[in-house]
């Protein structure tokens, strides 16, 4: 009888400390340098922080198209304290572009939420005589072009490798260390074209440097609903990225759902809204499962379009 009742005050201890989390401030590391992923982060955060109590201190651990900061919180303890929050390539497209992972993307993480998606926008200098999607894919045809992106691996690579294998064309790949230099370089006219956010290239677009073409999401830009879907040239062809919140494997269920409901609760909120639709984010509503899923069928995905466009690591 001690031991059964010892055993029931265990348990409701437990449950009690599971009710109170956190309980002290949750360290989050960020796969980026400060920019877009670390602001929508710190955004969202701040949100969680104030509803549950706690601290949410960002940690930002770039490198490695977010390998570095994948593998640090998958070897950390899994008690809800360490936690990642990345674009969701680290897990839907480095399996199929590095040869190695120094982490299992699909077992070594408990998966919060998948909290917004977004697209790239496809865009060209104002001097070169393309104004469709289709006079590109038939200017690439006749003359040498090129295309800029944040780098090997990044959205803006994989979206322009994949719209030239489905057009059966070709480009030359020029790679920064970042979108910022990449995009100054196209409106520089050093480089013909470049996907990027819509909101890095837009104001651009507006001044007449560049021109838009088409957007890589199904769906079009609610920041730009005139510029087409490249899906509108080529059925079914989508880009489409994300955000990953994610705890190390073995996290309580509890702590998950927890994390999930704020994520969720600060999504709904009418600043973060208003936030979200100037960065041409659309948010999903998913919840623990469906975001794994969501994370599962794009890396499949993109494991067909990566052997398909001939991607790798440079």
């Amino acid at each position: 009888m001690t031991r059964c009742i010892a055993a029931m005050l265990a348990a409701c201890a437990a449950l009690t400390a599971h009710a109170q989390y956190p309980e002290k401030p949750v360290r989050v590391v960020v796969s980026t340098v400060p920019g877009p992923l670390d602001t929508f982060a710190r955004m969202v955060l701040d949100k969680m922080s104030a509803a549950l109590k706690q601290p949410f201190v960002v940690e930002n651990k770039p490198g490695a198209g977010g390998n570095i900061a994948a593998d640090m919180v998958a070897k950390s303890a899994p008690d809800g304290y360490t936690l990642l929050f990345a674009i969701d390539t680290t897990f839907t497209v480095n399996p199929s572009i590095y040869k190695t992972l120094p982490f299992d993307p699909a077992k070594d993480f408990a998966v919060i939420s998948v909290p917004v998606t977004y697209g790239q926008l496809l865009a060209v200098h104002s001097s070169v005589p393309a104004n469709s999607v289709a006079e590109l894919v038939a200017l690439s045809k006749q003359k040498k072009l090129t295309y800029a992106s944040g780098g090997n691996g990044t959205p803006s690579h994989l979206s322009g490798a994949y719209f030239l294998a489905t057009a059966g064309i070709d480009m030359t790949h020029v790679p920064y260390k970042g979108t910022g230099q990449s995009v100054i370089d196209v409106v520089a006219g050093q480089v013909d074209s470049i996907f990027a956010v819509t909101t890095g290239v837009l104001p651009h677009v507006k001044s007449g440097k560049l021109r838009a073409l088409g957007i890589s999401s199904a769906k079009r830009s609610a920041l730009a609903p005139e510029v087409p879907t490249i899906a509108e040239s080529y059925p079914g062809f989508e880009a489409a990225f994300a955000y990953a919140f994610m705890a190390p494997a073995g996290a309580s269920v509890d702590v998950v759902k927890t994390l999930n409901r704020e994520m969720l609760r600060a999504l709904a909120q009418p600043d973060v809204q208003e936030k979200n639709r100037t960065f041409d984010y659309v948010a999903t509503g998913l919840d623990p499962s469906q975001s794994a899923a969501w994370l599962k069928d794009n890396r499949d995905r993109w494991a067909q379009v990566i052997k398909r466009a001939g991607i790798m690591m440079e």
